[in-house]
């Protein structure tokens, strides 16, 4: 079925030492692009997250963010930065003598010098941590697809109506192209009574040579008929399984190239017309094209 490249999703997860939310969401794109985020103690995961999105997903901008929060014991655990820490306190003390202030350089004021006390960096158990995730980013990922398969049923009908309209201009278009030839011999015999004021007589069989040739030049009903298959085409493609997106940009393609032949060749007002509203209404199709996958 359809799918929109437009969608949203959360989940959290968390087991005994860590709790994690994650979000993922998903904007048109030509192609997969994938951006992850993750704390730096993750970033090792991040491979392993953009190939189960690429297995998952097949275009758009997807971003995903995994915010990870440790809740075991082992994260009570602080170190101290003592160079840091050093180096701090020589500039507190240079600044007390410099402007001979009274008083000393108390813990306090090293405790809120940022980066000196800081949660202990330990080695993390990745495959543990991935369990975790994992599950997260699955469940998350079915939230998306779910979402973008409504939004897909959404696009697909939307899709219907307009080439219903489309399917009804061309048989407008069919049929105000029919009777061209006798249409030009009546113009060409017009034309030349209003030239020659009568005077010169008119030869029946070279009225109608001509009118042929123009009728010939005038003929769409080659374009009509790739017409007619595309629309064909394209209500075959909304009903498959594998992404859409690409195959309808392509058709959408195909039916401008129809449409401005039909338009070039014709020599009927009344045709002209109607091509510009079959012109319209794709533009209006090329739009929502544009969100599928």
């Amino acid at each position: 079925m359809l799918q929109s490249m437009t969608a949203f999703a959360r989940c959290e997860k968390h087991d005994a030492n860590y709790e994690v939310v994650t979000e993922i969401r998903s904007y048109n794109s030509k192609n997969l692009d994938l951006l992850v985020r993750l704390p730096h103690f993750a970033q090792a995961l991040e491979e392993r997250i953009k190939s189960m999105a690429s297995r998952r997903l097949h275009r758009g901008r997807v971003e995903i963010r995994a915010d990870i929060r440790e809740v075991g014991e082992d994260v009570r655990r602080f170190e101290v930065d003592l160079p840091k820490a050093q180096a701090y306190h020589q500039a507190l003390e240079k600044l007390r003598s410099a402007f001979e202030l009274d008083g000393k350089v108390g813990l306090e004021m090293l405790a809120a010098a940022g980066g000196i006390i800081k949660p202990a960096e330990d080695e993390k158990d990745l495959e543990a941590l991935w369990e975790v995730v994992a599950a997260g980013l699955a469940e998350a990922f079915d939230g998306l697809i779910d979402m973008r398969g409504r939004e897909g049923r959404h696009l697909a009908d939307d899709f219907a109506k307009r080439l219903q309209t489309i399917e009804d201009i061309i048989a407008a278009v069919h049929r105000a192209s029919q009777g061209l030839l006798e249409a030009y011999q009546q113009r060409l015999k017009e034309r030349i009574a209003a030239l020659t004021r009568g005077v010169v007589e008119i030869d029946p069989a070279r009225i109608a040579q001509e009118a042929a040739l123009l009728a010939d030049r005038s003929d769409i009903s080659e374009e009509i008929v790739r017409a007619r298959s595309h629309l064909e085409q394209f209500r075959h493609i909304l009903t498959h399984e594998s992404p859409a997106g690409r195959k309808l940009n392509f058709l959408v393609q195909e039916f401008n190239r129809e449409f401005n032949t039909m338009g070039a060749k014709t020599g009927k007002a009344e045709v002209s017309h109607l091509v510009v509203e079959l012109k319209t209404e794709l533009e209006k199709i090329r739009e929502q094209v544009q969100n599928v996958e």
